[in-house]
Formats: C-alpha cells, structure tokens, sequence
C-alpha cells in the first residue's frame, strides 16, 4: 500500500466539497461532457442525488463529512489506476482512497469514456 505525503489526508479532509465542485463541472463541460453526467457518475459513486449533492454543496461539507455521510457504491473497489500519481486501489487511507475514486470518475467522464464503463456495469 501506497502512503501520499503526510498530512495529505488532513489537507482532503478539511477542503470543502463545495470548493472542488466547480472545477470538476468546468474540466468535464469543456471536454464536451454534461453536469447531468457528472450528477450521474457522483450519485452511482455516493448515492447522493441531485438534491442532496446541492445541499452538501450549499452546507459547504468537507470531503470527510461527505464521504461519511455517503452510500458508497458496493463496485466502488473496481475503479482502478492511476491518479495524481497513485493507483488508486493501493492507497492505504480510505478517506484518500474514497476522493480519488471521484476524481478517477471525473476523469473517466472527461476523456470521453463511455458512461457503461464508468459506472462499471459490465466489470
């Protein structure tokens, strides 16, 4: 298992979700993906729809307050590879781990991956 430099995790947990967001919004609309879809691939991961996910984003939740509070979806283990360095699937925190499954999705979602695959339907 993989260890991200200390304090990583603190830095995770403290951010705000609601800080993140629109960056995700922004990086999958400009390559030509949909909020819809991002809402999509957050509610498979999380649980959370679209009226929840608002109200974490209007209650400016932190990661670990927001992955505390989720339903994290039982295929969740099958996001593999690597992101920011690290495969995913050897990081050690499950906070950590948990926050760079999202951010494998966004990815995914942005390089035009077809919804099917992301959301691991045929794993």
């Amino acid at each position: 298992m993989k260890k991200p430099p200390p304090g990583t995790e603190e830095r995770i947990a403290k951010m705000s979700f609601a800080s993140v967001y629109p960056h995700y919004v922004a990086k999958v609309e400009k390559k030509g993906r949909t909020k819809s879809e991002l809402h999509e691939v957050i509610e498979w991961l999380t649980g959370y729809d679209e009226e929840a996910l608002q109200g974490l984003i209007d209650d400016k939740v932190t990661f670990r307050t927001f992955f505390e509070k989720c339903r994290l979806n039982p295929n969740a283990h099958l996001i593999r590879g690597v992101i920011c360095g690290y495969r995913v699937e050897e990081l050690e925190s499950p906070l950590i781990r948990k926050a760079r499954y999202l951010d494998k999705l966004v990815d995914e979602l942005a390089r035009g991956r077809k919804m099917e695959k992301i959301l691991r339907f045929d794993e």
